[in-house]
């Protein structure tokens, strides 16, 4: 039996308006907002490099050219530090640089996550590849796509992250209808719902931004008609292959029980910086030491 392909591909959709975070997306991509010292794009593109894909396409858009720059040399800047004999600060700016292979096409229409995943057909060909969406941010020590990319190398087909989420937040979220495997992580899709009410939810596993797709999704995609919103769902398409395996192998998803950093809603992006800079060796300490005692004066000038 023939060999499946290595995965090498990564595709991040980074064509959105970011309409959450105005004012200050209106000449900025959200993608570019900083999470403590770094973008919250970089967090994503770090993700898959770790998990072996340095070939890594991004789908942009209008205003996105700050992504490329950021991935590319900055020659004044490096040159500037290096005759400051700043070596940290060079460090930093070179490794985003250095992280992957990166390439850009632009979405021209914005016509939902389905259509983005279909503008990276002519790069990824007929090879399985990733999907990582930069509003979900999964800590390094939890190795989800890893684990996503063992269960599509055995199982073949494609492999959707999911997360248990309380029942009343399942409607901000794709969720899956799903089957127990001898894995106890692994779960097989039997169907799909976009942002089902409450009542309707087949389940409590919401899907996020993590895939591993088989190619056969594009074909999907190309007879997929808009539907919720009237964009090109890739819910939809994964429906599809959910109910019919000779378009493209099953789905299976893998509940993911992990950090994850959600950078798409205001608050959660405000916790996910105070999250990870309390973690963080250089500031930590002293920021742990600052909000416990923000907190209590916060606590202590509420009871007054």
């Amino acid at each position: 039996m023939a060999s499946r392909p290595t995965i090498s591909k990564a595709v991040i959709p980074a064509a959105g308006l970011g309409t959450r975070f105005l004012p200050a997306t209106k000449a900025t991509p959200k993608e570019m907002l900083p999470v403590v010292d770094k973008p919250a794009i970089q967090y994503v593109v770090e993700e898959a490099v770790s998990a072996g894909l340095d070939d890594v396409l991004m789908i942009t858009g209008r205003n996105k050219r700050p992504l490329e720059d950021h991935f590319d040399r900055n020659y004044e800047l490096e040159s500037a530090l290096q005759k400051k004999g700043d070596a940290g600060r060079l460090a930093k700016v070179q490794e985003s640089s250095d992280l992957a292979t990166m390439h850009y096409v632009r979405q021209g229409d914005p016509k939902g996550l389905g259509h983005a995943v279909l503008c990276a057909a002519p790069h990824v060909g007929r090879e399985p590849f990733a999907v990582l969406l930069g509003d979900d941010l999964i800590d390094p020590r939890d190795p989800l796509l890893q684990r996503m990319i063992e269960v599509q190398e055995r199982h073949g087909g494609s492999v959707i992250a999911l997360m248990e989420v309380a029942p009343e937040q399942i409607h901000l979220y794709g969720c899956a209808a799903v089957e127990a495997t001898a894995d106890g992580d692994v779960v097989r899709i039997t169907g799909l719902v976009e942002k089902p009410d409450p009542a309707d939810a087949p389940s409590h596993y919401a899907v996020i931004g993590r895939y591993v797709l088989a190619p056969q999704i594009f074909d999907v995609l190309r007879r997929t008609e808009p539907g919720r919103g009237g964009e090109i769902q890739l819910t939809d398409a994964l429906q599809q292959l959910a109910d019919d395996e000779k378009l493209g192998g099953p789905v299976h998803g893998v509940v993911f029980q992990g950090r994850r950093y959600d950078t798409g809603d205001r608050g959660d992006y405000l916790r996910a910086i105070v999250r990870l800079a309390c973690e963080r060796e250089d500031l930590g300490p002293e920021f742990r030491t600052w909000l416990r005692g923000y907190v209590g004066q916060e606590l202590a000038d509420g009871e007054s």
